[in-house]
């Protein structure tokens, strides 16, 4: 692995500056519990509501302290990522905010409702097939034209931001013994295992079968170079990052994975009991709970919902039947 990359991973203390850095930008989101939910899953889950982020999901923490770290060190000029629709959306905003204009591949598949809310926040939309490797080439193309990349997970600064959500979660209940969050590039999950290092909780992740390439890369012992994701779970279709991986490799107790359908149910589950419509992403750490009580039963588990960038009539589409 490249010695640069390694050393510029994130510690606790970027963790702290990113979260002094954008704690006045960003929604201290609320940490839910309930009781008929803890009946349904046989522990006691803590979740931190990152649907109620704005932008609709945790990215926005991410993409702020990106955002700010440029203004920070006197760089100025539009910005250019790659992402399946929440990246590209919070990197839109954060960049609104700081005058400036936010560029965003996304693969000609994305949901309408996340291709709408980029150009709604001032982002310029510009579609590649649905591979990695194509949202990587037309990234590319935009940086060789002069913007400024901001990677949408594979970045110290991305990784930074986004342990704040696991940093204000653990504020709010410092007994958890369990934390889990969804993988897709890995920014939420590393930032998440980062901040739990020196508090004694094992970090867990969980991505779609659909999409389990990093359960692939930890079997081999390397970042697989493609994967053909197939999953309903769009926002974790993306290949794990090579920081992430390390920090994954060293920091995160398991990755497990779930089906679409098992996504599906837990979607259902969790409306059920909050009343509140998440997306499949978000749905994949329940799913994962209710697969696995050897691991979370009887535990004070935290859990990251991610997002709930999902329109109304989606969700009752993937639902129907379940």
């Amino acid at each position: 692995m490249n010695a640069g990359i390694e050393a510029d991973i994130p510690d606790i203390a970027d963790i702290h500056l990113a979260h002094a850095r954008i704690r006045s930008a960003v929604r201290l989101t609320p940490v839910l519990n309930d009781p008929l939910l803890d009946q349904e899953l046989d522990c006691k889950l803590y979740c931190k509501c990152e649907n109620l982020q704005r932008s609709g999901a945790f990215k926005f923490r991410g993409a702020s302290n990106a955002i700010a770290c440029l203004r920070e060190e006197g760089l100025t000029g539009d910005v250019a990522t790659h992402s399946s629709g929440n990246h590209g959306a919070a990197l839109a905003l954060a960049a609104r905010i700081d005058g400036r204009t936010a560029h965003v591949v996304m693969p000609e598949n994305s949901s309408p409702m996340k291709i709408e809310a980029v150009r709604n926040y001032g982002g310029q939309v510009h579609f590649c097939a649905p591979t990695n490797d194509a949202r990587v080439q037309e990234l590319e193309k935009l940086v060789e034209g002069g913007l400024i990349p901001v990677h949408p997970y594979d970045d110290p600064r991305i990784i930074a931001g986004q342990g704040t959500a696991a940093l204000e979660l653990e504020q709010e209940v410092p007994t958890l013994e369990l934390v889990i969050t969804p993988l897709g590039g890995g920014g939420l999950v590393s930032g998440t295992a980062i901040a739990t290092r020196s508090w004694g909780v094992d970090v867990y992740a969980v991505e779609p079968d659909g999409a389990a390439d990093t359960i692939d890369s930890l079997r081999q012992g390397r970042i697989v170079e493609h994967f053909a994701p197939d999953t309903i779970a769009d926002g974790l279709r993306a290949l794990v990052g090579i920081r992430n991986f390390k920090v994954i490799r060293e920091s995160v107790r398991q990755v497990l994975s779930v089906s679409d359908n098992d996504i599906r149910r837990a979607m259902l589950l969790f409306w059920q009991k909050l009343k509140i419509l998440i997306e499949p992403s978000s749905a994949t750490v329940i799913a994962a709970i209710q697969n696995h009580p050897e691991i979370f039963s009887g535990k004070k588990v935290g859990v990251i919902i991610s997002g709930g960038n999902i329109h109304p009539s989606d969700w009752a589409e993937l639902t129907r039947g379940i």
